[in-house]
């Protein structure tokens, strides 16, 4: 969703009295602070189970990992009269499992906009994202059958919610298929829970629609079926597998969706089709259908009605958008293989503006072609940025981002919702259950990407303005750790349970624990080896520790199971035999109970600079830890972590400073 850095101001200035976000807050004191425990922060047991043969204990899927997939094909029609969609669906869906399963569950995600669903009955008085101010059906159901091994019937079935449990006539078998046929319709709601949704535009709606067809719900290793419903602030877990999907609507509508049009011949004119094949050889944007084009009828093919047809492939979900008010526009996306796929952006003229939206493919294109060579390569033929009424939300191949957004903002929510694609549409993790998962990760991504793109034209957005200053909010007490159900958090904690604290948790792991070279090697290592597979935090914890080649159940502990706090101090600088020619021995204390490395810059008074970084070790036999530095003057000042670049919640007794 919607990155959390664009909020960033508001969010300070919302955190009131209680929240220590900036330099004016007195600094928390080490008499809150939990004392310090090196048996607990250095406690040995900490995995909770031991590798197998389905996940080693090396982070890797093991030689007999599972998992189960789904194949859709999917036709429905858009009503603009009703704003409804009906059709059907009919899914493949493959047991790879070594379990007889006598019954399926698919997630029915319309069902939280019905009155009455757990979503809105949990939705907090204070509103937020997930309120939902009108109500309709759902998912509406109109029948169902399925096949296994050759024989139809009329399952039975249970809808609990957003949750449709279906009992096969015989037991799915190992290695075995059913094939599913379900017909419904829903009404798009004009706010969903803002991950869709319809916009009114001075030359029509555009329609967002996402979560638009039964799915099925994941069986795995872990749990085996995964049923927690769908309540707003947790996402998706989901199985991969082939989708085809084709939507039928007003020949005046364009229409664009995840994975490759396969029909465009179809649906586009002459002279679109032309414009289309340029911008797949074009690095600079081409438009498709410019803003003058819009109300022309000659800018859609004759016709009451047009099938889109489309088709991605390896994807856990799809989604689409179509609107009459679309200016379109297009550009080459290149891949690190020599690949070549399709950056494009559709938005009403309303989006035009000073560095608005007409810079959406071109923002599309640099966040793409960064994390493709940064970390894994984009697996999709395109990729689509809508602008509509949703704040920022992803699914594979298309995302949905705020119309009104222009200049970082734009670049920010475009950048951050591409993400998405490495983390959690690549590295299928549990949304469900672990947002730090995929917000985190991919919040921290955003701020190399940031930092990169367009010769850092958008960097002052990076972590590195904020990251000191949060400190406070970050690490208070009322704080939900990061080891917390999405649906659990506190609302007006998620912003940094899921999004900010795991990105500085990255960030602190990459350039003060691991350096550069290791972390990107071993994050690397872990998206290769989870791509389109679903790794659990301890999947991730192993990879890590492995690849890098360092226990780093501390860091574990203290940042994902704990809210622990850092409070590094420097307490005393005596010189050897009163002589500072000598050398000194400097004492520094951990006055919290998170521990990290000691990043430690020693001046003297005739300018010699010492800079050293204490691994984090030193905390193993208590809280206090001496150390001599080869001093050949005075020392005028000693201060920790210099560069800001741990999360210490007392940088007042950071340095010691001499008096002469």
């Amino acid at each position: 969703m919607k990155q959390f850095f664009l909020a960033f101001t508001a969010l300070c200035g919302a955190l009131g009295a209680g929240a220590q976000s900036g330099p004016t807050t007195p600094p928390v004191t080490s008499s809150v602070q939990p004392k310090y425990n090196q048996y607990e922060a250095f406690n040995p047991q900490f995995y909770p189970y031991p590798g197998n043969d389905f996940r080693s204990a090396s982070g890797e899927p093991g030689p007999r990992y599972w998992q189960n997939r789904a194949d859709y094909n999917v036709a429905v029609t858009l009503d603009t009269a009703t704003h409804s969609v009906k059709g059907n669906v009919t899914i493949t869906y493959t047991n790879n499992s070594p379990d007889n399963l006598t019954f399926l569950w698919l997630q029915l995600d319309q069902n939280i906009y019905q009155q009455g669903s757990r979503g809105s009955a949990t939705t907090t008085q204070a509103g937020g994202r997930w309120a939902n101010p009108a109500f309709t059906q759902g998912d509406v159901v109109r029948s169902i059958s399925a096949e296994t091994g050759g024989q139809k019937t009329t399952p039975k079935y249970t809808i609990t919610d957003t949750r449709m449990q279906v009992w096969l006539p015989q037991p799915l078998k190992p290695g075995g298929k059913t094939t599913l046929n379900i017909g419904y319709d829903f009404t798009i709601p004009e706010r969903g829970t803002d991950r869709m949704g319809r916009l009114k535009t001075r030359n029509g709606w555009v329609y967002a629609v996402a979560q638009w067809f039964p799915r099925m719900a994941v069986y795995d290793d872990i749990q085996g079926w995964n049923t927690l419903p769908y309540l707003g602030a947790g996402e998706f877990y989901l199985e991969y597998g082939n989708i085809e999907y084709s939507i039928t609507a007003p020949s005046n509508i364009i229409i664009a969706g995840s994975g490759a049009l396969m029909n465009e011949k179809e649906v586009l004119t002459t002279q679109q089709q032309a414009r289309l094949a340029q911008a797949r050889n074009s690095d600079k944007t081409v438009t498709i259908r410019s803003a003058e084009e819009v109300n022309s009828a000659s800018s859609r093919p004759p016709g009451s009605a047009l099938t889109w047809r489309f088709r991605i492939e390896n994807a856990r979900d799809a989604a689409w958008s179509a609107s009459r008010a679309f200016v379109w526009d297009a550009a080459r996306i290149n891949l690190p293989s020599g690949k070549k796929c399709l950056a494009q952006s559709v938005y009403p003229v309303e989006s035009i503006k000073t560095n608005g939206w007409q810079r959406g493919t071109e923002f599309t294109k640099g966040s793409i072609e960064h994390y493709s060579k940064q970390w894994f390569e984009f697996p999709y033929p395109v990729a689509t940025n809508v602008a509509c009424n949703v704040a920022g939300m992803e699914y594979p191949g298309i995302v949905f981002c705020n119309y009104t957004d222009s200049g970082s903002e734009l670049w920010g929510v475009t950048d951050h919702e591409f993400g998405h694609t490495w983390f959690p549409m690549i590295v299928g993790s549990n949304e469900r259950k672990y947002a730090w998962m995929d917000e985190g990760f991919n919040t921290f991504i955003n701020d190399l990407s940031t930092k990169e793109f367009n010769k850092g034209e958008f960097a002052a957005s990076s972590l590195d303005g904020g990251a000191s200053e949060m400190t406070g909010y970050v690490f208070n007490s009322k704080m939900d750790p990061l080891w917390t159900a999405p649906d659990v958090v506190q609302q007006a904690n998620l912003g940094v349970a899921a999004y900010f604290k795991p990105a500085m948790m990255l960030g602190a792991l990459r350039d003060v624990v691991l350096g550069p070279e290791r972390f990107d090697r071993a994050f690397r290592e872990y998206v290769r080896r989870w791509a389109f597979k679903h790794p659990t935090p301890w999947d991730f914890f192993h990879t890590m520790e492995n690849v890098s080649g360092e226990d780093l159940s501390w860091m574990w502990r203290g940042w994902v199971m704990n809210n622990w706090t850092l409070d590094q101090a420097v307490t005393n600088v005596k010189y050897n035999n009163n002589d500072a020619s000598k050398g000194a021995a400097i004492t520094l204390q951990n006055l919290g109970q998170m521990v990290m490395p000691v990043p430690v810059r020693i001046t003297e008074t005739n300018g010699t600079v010492h800079n050293i970084t204490l691994p984090v070790e030193v905390w193993q036999r208590g809280g206090t830890w001496t150390f001599t530095v080869p001093s050949t003057s005075n020392i005028r000042d000693v201060t920790i972590d210099p560069d800001k670049k741990l999360p210490d919640m007392n940088r007042a007794n950071n340095s010691f400073k001499a008096q002469f």
